[in-house]
């Protein structure tokens, strides 16, 4: 039942990134009142938060923009960076709701960039120590179990990255109308989009638990034997 329902999730994952995709295509052809680049919105929001120490940055690929706590700087992919649309717009803002995150103290980023170090030393081990454990269960099980508890707080990652995401999404929405850059049409549309991006997390979070049940599932079925 689990492995059903893990594909399920991956194909829905699939349809979401998919979506994703085709809905900034479409609102990147669309201008929106402010006539800004995603470069000029970043600042402008960032300036009108009180922020005063993050810089935006442009880097390639696409839909690769993120905000970096560590170095403070926000980074926009290239179409995001000089694009002056609704998809760029939101996308820009959205970032930025990241940099108001961390000079407000959110407390669910705080959360989450402490559990980055471990995050990232679990996920170079985890598959090895899982796919090991699963060939030794029946002499050293309690690998497996040491896997399953690396994959858990890959999990707990990505559900407590949901709250960060949702909240940055708010802020950059409340921005984007207080401060007149789009009209109610555009709202509408960067809502949207954000809406779509939001619910990659969302389908990542519930598969990432799904599989984690799928490795406690076979741990439990070896101590039942």
């Amino acid at each position: 039942m689990i492995i059903f329902i893990s594909l399920a999730i991956l194909g829905l994952s699939f349809l979401i990134q998919w979506r994703l995709k085709s809905k900034f295509q479409e609102y990147s052809q669309i201008s929106f009142r402010g006539n800004l680049s995603g470069a000029e919105i970043a600042y402008k929001m960032l300036r009108d938060n009180g922020v005063d120490d993050v810089k935006v940055m442009s880097v390639e690929g696409q839909l690769t923009d993120h905000y970096n706590p560590t170095d403070k700087t926000v980074n926009l992919s290239s179409d995001v960076y000089h694009g002056r649309s609704v998809a760029a717009a939101a996308v820009a803002a959205h970032e930025c709701g990241h940099a108001v995150q961390h000079n407000r103290a959110y407390a669910w980023l705080g959360l989450r960039s402490k559990l980055v170090p471990v995050v990232s030393v679990a996920s170079n081990w985890m598959q090895w120590i899982l796919l090991a454990g699963i060939l030794t269960i029946n002499i050293f099980p309690y690998l497996l179990l040491g896997g399953i508890v690396l994959f858990a707080f890959t999990t707990i990652f990505a559900f407590v990255t949901l709250p960060v995401e949702f909240d940055a999404s708010k802020r950059a929405l409340a921005w984007l109308e207080s401060s007149g850059m789009t009209e109610r049409n555009e709202h509408d549309l960067a809502y949207d989009a954000l809406k779509w991006a939001a619910l990659t997390y969302v389908v990542a979070a519930i598969g990432s638990l799904a599989t984690l049940l799928y490795y406690i599932n076979i741990f439990m079925g070896r101590r039942d034997d």
